[in-house]
């Protein structure tokens, strides 16, 4: 019996080390991040392979030169990349051949790619000139947070739209978060009783959502997926709060304003930053709406089983470092 006493005391132990030693990591690291919304060095210049001159690279806080932008973030990417740009671009073009002020530009992240999505990426901009197709390097990768935030700090839209590489939203969606995101600027602009509407000077957000998509979903999954979808959305509700079914999808549509406010501001590099992109809204008070989208699979996800460990300890991460006041919010 003493023996079992002395076993279960050192099986208690053990806990107690290994939970006080992630906490204080987890402490540690939230204090490391706390000034993290610091965006890593960018390139003063775009590159033009087609003219091999650089392009001067504008940042978010200057006027908008164009109507939208869509930034895509894209990490070994080169089969799934061509036909989602094939798509988004003769949509962008179809459009502006129809509407002489509907001006686009499309930013293409390599997030530090080993395959040859550098090489896909600036035949794009060979075929359509750098002012409408642009590619950012990031060298090693950094994330899809981060990579969605240096293409948004470095866009020249009224309005900038994200969306994943493998092209599973279909890129005419973006009218229902545009139309939503104009209906809600301009009754803003109202209640404010401004004059001379500019959509890029109202903070708003529009986020594209599958939540309609859940119950089939749900059917078809296997148990267990379905069992860790529904932990997230836990943690998720806990660190965030309610408000958004869907915060995970990448399709995701802001004004000049809102992305100004979030993506100076924004921390984590990876999976969970749609979250803190959530919080961020709400700690600012940015009107978000979500919006039901046209969605389906597309094969060669990145997001697997070893994905969720990370998910978690960036919640957390976020949750300590907002709650504790070590990530400031710049206003």
């Amino acid at each position: 019996m003493e023996l079992l006493w002395t076993i279960a005391e050192l099986f208690f132990a053990l806990i107690l080390v290994l939970a006080s030693s992630f906490l204080s990591a987890m402490f540690l690291e939230a204090y490391r991040r706390r000034n993290n919304n610091k965006h890593i060095d960018a390139p003063a210049f775009f590159e033009d392979p087609k003219s091999l001159k650089q392009v001067p690279c504008p940042y978010l806080v200057d006027p908008a030169e164009k109507y939208i932008s869509l930034i895509i973030p894209a990490f070994n990417e080169e089969h799934r990349l061509p036909a989602a740009l094939d798509e988004t671009i003769n949509y962008l073009q179809n459009r502006a051949a129809k509407d002489k002020s509907f001006t686009y530009e499309v930013i293409i992240v390599d997030d530090g790619s080993a395959d040859a999505t550098k090489k896909v990426a600036f035949d794009f901009v060979r075929k359509y000139s750098v002012d409408n197709v642009r590619v950012i390097l990031l060298g090693r990768n950094h994330g899809k947070g981060e990579a969605i935030r240096k293409g948004m700090l470095h866009a020249r839209g009224e309005i900038l739209l994200m969306l994943d590489a493998d092209g599973a939203t279909k890129v005419n969606d973006l009218e229902k978060l545009e139309n939503k995101i104009r209906a809600v600027a301009s009754a803003e602009d109202t209640k404010d009783g401004t004059s001379g509407f500019r959509i890029a000077d109202i903070p708003v957000a529009a986020f594209g959502s599958r939540a309609h998509l859940e119950e089939k979903a749900l059917a078809t999954r296997k148990w267990y997926r379905n069992f860790l979808m529904k932990g997230f959305h836990i943690v998720v509700l806990l660190a965030a709060g309610p408000g958004i079914r869907d915060t995970q999808c990448g399709f995701k549509m802001f004004t000049r304003a809102a992305a100004r406010k979030l993506f100076t501001n924004i921390r984590l590099k990876r999976w969970c930053f749609d979250v803190e992109l959530v919080f961020l809204c709400k700690q600012f008070g940015i009107p978000v709406q979500e919006i039901s989208v046209n969605w389906s699979e597309i094969p060669g996800s990145k997001v697997n089983l070893l994905s969720i460990p990370n998910m978690l300890w960036e919640l957390a991460l976020m949750s300590v470092g907002y709650r504790t006041g070590m990530w400031k919010i710049s206003y």
